[in-house]
């Protein structure tokens, strides 16, 4: 697309619209750009005039199509901040900076540079929505161009695309960019399930095409019948969304019978309801799949009658039912509907299908730590619901999953703490039951109780989980801290000195000063914590002459670090170092160290399951990395999946282990009923690049479904 014809699209959406900035933006652009190339070899200039063709599919507006043309320039050339509001205005100035990402300082890792990144952009999309709109149309043409990337660089983006980008376009409501993101997204995470599944889905459609338009033709004369008229189609489903159904709910491909919907578009809410009646007149409604979305919308605006029947050849069909307003909000999302509806950039609380953005800036502004900021992020993006009711008919609307702690914490922080039981349409169930669609939820307390650990387990919600941690946290510190003040005074007791006298917080004020610790408080709860042995807390506390020889010191056992663990603590090297079983990290994965009571440095897999619940307290957090030569073999867990079993496959597999020099520890080889293969192999593998080389290679042989890395 050249600047002539985005020019044009705009005069033709907006005949009085001022293109003037869109010329002088490419221009810009263009210049700045000047023989910059993609990785792909074209000019760079191409992804900035995609971004603006998105954009205007999207029906956005002159500024964010300029913006769009911008939006690399400040990151990638020699241009300024400062140059482009001067060139620009700060409203095309402030959209630019908003899409920006922080490169220019040094984080710690890739997982805190991304926080931080998200942490700017969340609070540039806060002030002016159509940050996020520009930099997901940014997105969704970085993943149609990812073919030229390395294998790993294009794992990663697809992996941060499915994590944030498209539950962000599913909460503004942008479907058709939600479904190509998850399908491109899909198709660089497992290339080989992606182009079976699109042969299969291909084949499938043209089989059941015939029975759709039966559907579609019998519909159609029976809603002319009764008077309503309403424009029918199919909606094919988009391949995440069934590989997600098949993943889910552990069904074979042939089990899928909706892989096309039937949408009804009528003229009138009326109508919407009288359709539905007109179809479950003609055809068997399965019980618990209609859902009412016109009553009780989604919280991204989403209006639409859901109802599965079967069908006239005996298989189930999905049908929805909306009105054009319904399907236009449907189609183009909460953000069409704000520009052409509001006409304005900044966020109205009152908006309600903003509030998510709102609940971001929340954590944003609370979680100081970055893994914990993002993880709280992909939680706060989940986009099945459930809406429940409380005592007094007031909806609330959780992530699928939640239980009633995290109804109790969405009603108040206090009846989230002193929450004991719950009862669910009257009836008492336990603290694990996960709400459903339509529960009335009632929350019993008692003010004497206190939250439990094991309910970071149970919740869902990013609020609830903030609470119970932060709760957690002051527990265990007040802990740390009266242990460390034990353990300090039976160390200076064991040395003839008075506890009472250098533990005063004026005599130990200089010593405090001079380590950096804020108050007596913190320095105990780092000898509490482990971090520091009441030995060495000595040598911090009383001057040199005061201590004890080093002969007449008492023997402590020393935690040491095993020279072949192959990791290293940084800023720390008395701690014994032990590999988390839950996760088995490997030399290549990003890891993270955890000091436990008693038992050292337990060092986790940063994607982890239960680092989230681990890591509550910074303070025992502690970094760690791979030495450059780690020299002892790691042990790791893969599954291979064969479709059907057949002679010869498992020496194939083994071969093409031995072929990537790794040893198999253990094997266990089973069949099914059906003659399918489930297979698991304990490899001991030297790092993360030799399991992937051995992983990709059993992916080629012929028989072969699934290969994947088991956690625990």
């Amino acid at each position: 697309m050249s600047v002539e014809s985005i020019i044009e699209r705009v005069r033709a959406m907006n005949h009085e619209a001022d293109v003037t900035p869109l010329q002088r933006a490419y221009d810009f652009a263009a210049r700045v750009h000047k023989g910059q190339e993609r990785v792909s070899g074209e000019p760079y200039l191409s992804h900035p005039l995609a971004v603006a063709e998105i954009l205007l599919d999207l029906k956005m507006d002159v500024e964010s199509i300029a913006a769009g043309l911008l939006h690399d320039v400040v990151e990638d050339t020699h241009a300024s901040l400062e140059e482009v509001k001067k060139a620009f205005g700060n409203e095309i100035g402030d959209l630019v900076d908003g899409l920006t990402k922080i490169s220019k300082l040094h984080f710690g890792s890739r997982v805190e540079h991304q926080a931080e990144s998200l942490r700017k952009m969340v609070l540039a999309m806060s002030k002016d929505i159509r940050v996020i709109l520009i930099k997901l149309a940014d997105r969704l043409h970085n993943m149609r161009t990812l073919e030229p990337l390395r294998e790993e660089k294009r794992r990663l983006i697809a992996r941060e695309t499915l994590d944030i980008y498209s539950p962000i376009a599913h909460r503004l409501g942008i479907y058709w960019m939600k479904a190509e993101l998850e399908d491109l997204a899909l198709r660089h995470l497992e290339p080989e399930v992606y182009h079976d599944l699109a042969a299969r889905v291909a084949k499938k459609r043209r089989e059941r095409e015939k029975d759709i338009n039966e559907v579609i033709e019998i519909l159609q004369q029976k809603l002319t019948e009764v008077g309503i008229q309403a424009e029918i189609m199919g909606r094919p489903k988009h391949f995440y969304s069934i590989y997600k159904k098949m993943r889910d709910q552990r069904k074979e491909f042939d089990e899928i019978y909706d892989l096309t919907a039937v949408r009804v578009i009528t003229e009138s809410i009326k109508d919407c309801y009288g359709s539905l009646g007109v179809i479950h007149s003609l055809w068997k409604p399965i019980q618990g799949r209609f859902k009412d979305f016109v009553a009780m919308p989604k919280s991204n605006l989403y209006q639409s009658l859901h109802t599965t029947v079967v069908g006239p050849v005996g298989e189930p069909v999905e049908i929805q039912i909306r009105t054009h307003e319904m399907h236009k909000t449907a189609e183009d999302g909460i953000a069409a509907h704000w520009v052409y509806k509001e006409g304005r950039a900044a966020l109205d609380p009152a908006d309600k299908g903003f509030a998510w953005i709102r609940q971001l800036l929340e954590w944003q502004r609370e979680l100081k730590d970055s893994r914990e900021f993002l993880e709280t992020v992909k939680v706060d993006l989940f986009p099945d619901e459930v809406y429940v009711f409380t005592p007094k008919g007031d909806v609330k609307s959780f992530p699928k999953g939640a239980t009633p702690i995290d109804f109790a914490f969405g009603v108040h922080t206090d009846i989230g703490f002193t929450c004991v039981g719950a009862k669910v349409n009257s009836r008492l169930v336990p603290l694990r039951y996960e709400l459903q669609n339509g529960d009335i939820v009632e929350i019993l307390t008692d003010v004497k109780h206190r939250p439990s650990r094991d309910w970071l387990k149970l919740v869902k919600t990013p609020r609830a989980r903030g609470r119970i941690k932060q709760w957690v946290k002051n527990e265990e510190k007040l802990r740390s801290i009266s242990l460390g003040k034990d353990l300090l005074e039976k160390e200076l007791r064991r040395m003839g000195k008075s506890p009472a006298q250098i533990l005063k917080p004026e005599t130990m004020a200089t010593m405090l000063a001079r380590s950096g610790f804020s108050a007596p408080d913190e320095f105990f709860a780092t000898v509490g914590y482990g971090k520091l042995s009441p030995r060495q807390a000595m040598a911090r506390l009383l001057p040199p002459e005061e201590l004890p020889p080093e002969g007449e010191a008492r023997p402590e056992r020393k935690a040491r670090q095993r020279p072949d663990d192959g990791v290293t603590l940084l800023g720390a090297n008395d701690f014994l170092i032990h590999f988390a079983r839950c996760c088995s990290p490997l030399p290549g994965d990003e890891i993270v160290g955890f000091i436990t009571r008693g038992r050292g440095v337990s060092v986790h897999s940063a994607d982890c399951p239960n680092v989230d619940q681990l890591f509550y307290d910074p303070e025992r957090k502690i970094k760690v990395s791979w030495d450059a030569a780690p020299s002892v073999p790691h042990q790791v867990k893969i599954r291979v999946t064969i479709g059907v079993d057949r002679p010869g496959i498992l020496a194939a597999i083994s071969t093409a282990i031995s072929a990537s020099k790794i040893n198999i520890a253990q094997a266990d080889v089973r069949v099914t009923e059906d003659r399918k293969g489930l297979n698991t192999f304990t490899l001991e593998v030297s790092d993360l690049k030799q399991l992937q080389s051995a992983m990709g290679a059993i992916r080629q042989i012929d028989g072969v479904m699934g290969v994947e890395r088991i956690r625990g």
